[in-house]
């Protein structure tokens, strides 16, 4: 983009110098058609370099208002997934069943309290009472998943919509399991490509976004929480949009 201004910038440049070649050595007959086409091609010029500042700016500004708005979207859908795992010991693998078991849901609300009892064992051995410490756990009751998440709201049941970008469009997601230490430990992802979100925006700019590798940046060529490769439930954007943990 640097090279393209200091190219448009010289090409103004020499065209004005052109202009004042013109006006000195050219005959007066021919003077104001080429006058005129020169001024045109420095306007012309002047606004590619205008826009070739302004386009990355407002590229970046639409993609921060848009890339917030799906990242409330992933954190819904992350969150909705931990409880389902919390509850089922597991991820869900589609969206229909998240959103069923949203509906239906319950945690149980526990409490731990210590205690202690009688260790039978050690009071045959010695011959005196002997206790050992125990911890038990009473269900105090149930509440509703959905609500503990959603309060009032209902838009769980189109979590599943990207909000902003491509009309139509939705994350992707998939879950199931990955084994570590002979274990298989559940995991999940919802994502949604960076083409998807910015769909309208210009081209040259936008594939640039998808090879972007920064600290301040998302990397990569999508928006996602999880992975289906390693476990983990953080996004990959930075905290500079809101916790991703």
């Amino acid at each position: 983009m640097l090279k393209f201004i200091l190219i448009a910038v010289g090409v103004i440049l020499l065209t004005i110098v052109l202009v004042k070649l013109i006006d000195k050595f050219v005959p007066t007959k021919a003077k104001p058609f080429l006058t005129i086409i020169l001024w045109v091609l420095i306007g012309f010029l002047g606004y590619q370099t205008y826009m070739s500042i302004y386009e990355p700016i407002q590229f970046n500004k639409t993609k921060q208002k848009r890339y917030a708005k799906v990242i409330k979207s992933l954190i819904d859908i992350r969150d909705s997934q931990l409880a389902h795992k919390t509850v089922t010991g597991k991820f869900s693998k589609d969206f229909d069943g998240l959103v069923k078991f949203l509906d239906t849901a319950k945690f149980t609300i526990t409490q731990r309290r210590d205690s202690s009892v009688l260790d039978v064992e050690q009071t045959k051995r010695y011959g005196v009472d002997m206790f050992k410490d125990i911890v038990i756990i009473d269900t105090l009751g149930y509440a509703s998943v959905k609500d503990s998440l959603f309060k009032n709201s209902d838009r769980y049941k189109t979590m599943m919509n990207v909000p902003v970008g491509e009309p139509g469009a939705k994350f992707k997601m998939d879950a199931g399991f990955v084994e570590q230490n002979d274990l298989n430990i559940p995991v999940f992802e919802a994502s949604v490509k960076k083409d998807v979100i910015l769909f309208d925006q210009n081209k040259d700019l936008l594939v640039q976004e998808n090879q972007v590798i920064s600290v301040d940046g998302v990397n990569g060529d999508a928006l996602k929480v999880g992975s289906m490769e390693e476990v983990k439930t953080i996004g990959n954007w930075p905290k500079t949009y809101g916790s991703n943990e």
